[in-house]
């Protein structure tokens, strides 16, 4: 029986408004940020897994960073490295040239001083962000490379990082303070390579590059020729200045390595991330086709409600005409 001052049936069509008019605020929202689960309070268990996921994403970018920063540190050495092996090539196809007889060796050595030249002004110019892996001008430089390749999360949530590491002692190339620690300043013991002329007064020692600016390795003599160069002498800067070169060829090999471990570390970090970002996905954004179909419903239930909230006051009037009438 309807009731004037409460009307049972207006109250039901209004409780059910209130749920449809939640609810539809509720799918609008999802609709509208794109994210069914945006605070804990939606659901805290896929949104504190959400939440420590985005963390490792943005710890994965720092470390997409740090890559394309190694890389490119790489990239310029191992440039470098490849003129310099060139350099030392061409170096020693000139040694190899001063062996033929009535050849001119002051106008050979007038190349390979050119060369020379080249060698100091590439790997003095090999430098990448304040760091030269080649040519060094401190008294304690850095012998250890080292680039952040990924991080792991721990059961309790502790995050330790690996790393790519790398001896840049083996790129050392020319130090001016100490050159007993570059490839192409220090001594090199040329009876090392060939005992049969052990037996020499002249020095066995010889170094490639004296350092602009910097000390002579002592106890040596300088890859260079002259008139009254020996055959001796020169078979001895000929296997020192195949020794330097075997042994550039090896560093830069070395560095196409490490290139290509960073490489494929950024490949798989950007994998990683994206596996991260879909499943973030998967757990808290909106399937924009399932809300917008539940959004079309809820209007459409909406405007249903608002019809039966019409029809129960209509009710509710004509009850109210009827007894002001008797």
């Amino acid at each position: 029986m309807s009731n004037v001052t409460t009307n049972p049936t207006t109250s039901a069509a209004l409780t059910v408004l209130r749920g449809i008019n939640k609810d539809l605020d509720v799918v609008q929202q999802q609709v509208s940020s794109g994210y069914r689960i945006q605070t804990a309070s939606d659901d805290p268990t896929y949104w504190s897994m959400a939440t420590t996921m985005r963390t490792d994403q943005n710890s994965l970018a720092t470390i997409t960073d740090a890559l394309g920063l190694g890389a490119s540190k790489v990239d310029t050495a191992s440039t470098a490295m490849d003129t310099v092996v060139s350099l030392l090539t061409q170096i020693q196809s000139k040694l190899v040239s001063a062996k033929e007889p009535g050849t001119d060796k002051n106008a050979i050595n007038s190349d390979i001083q050119q060369l020379k030249n080249q060698l100091q002004s590439v790997t003095q110019s090999a430098s990448f962000s304040g760091e030269n892996w080649l040519y060094n001008t401190e008294q304690q430089p850095s012998t250890q490379q080292s680039v952040i390749s990924n991080f792991t999360r721990g059961t309790g949530g502790q995050i330790s990082f690996t790393t790519i590491s790398y001896d840049s002692s083996q790129t050392l190339m020319v130090d001016t303070v100490k050159p007993e620690r570059g490839l192409l300043t220090k001594n090199v013991d040329a009876s090392t390579f060939d005992a049969s002329s052990s037996g020499s007064s002249t020095p066995r020692n010889y170094y490639l590059l004296s350092a602009t600016g910097g000390t002579t390795p002592t106890g040596g003599n300088e890859i260079a020729l002259s008139s009254s160069t020996t055959d001796d002498e020169l078979t001895d800067m000929i296997n020192v200045t195949n020794s330097l070169l075997k042994s550039a060829t090896s560093a830069d090999s070395t560095l196409g390595l490490m290139k290509s471990n960073i490489d494929d570390q950024s490949d798989y970090i950007s994998k990683l991330s994206d596996a991260i970002k879909s499943s973030v996905g998967d757990l808290v954004d909106t399937n924009m086709e399932e809300a917008s179909a539940r959004q079309s419903a809820l209007q459409t239930a909406q405007q249903m409600g608002v019809q039966a909230l019409s029809i129960a006051n209509s009710m509710a009037s004509k009850v109210l005409i009827i007894l002001q009438s008797k």
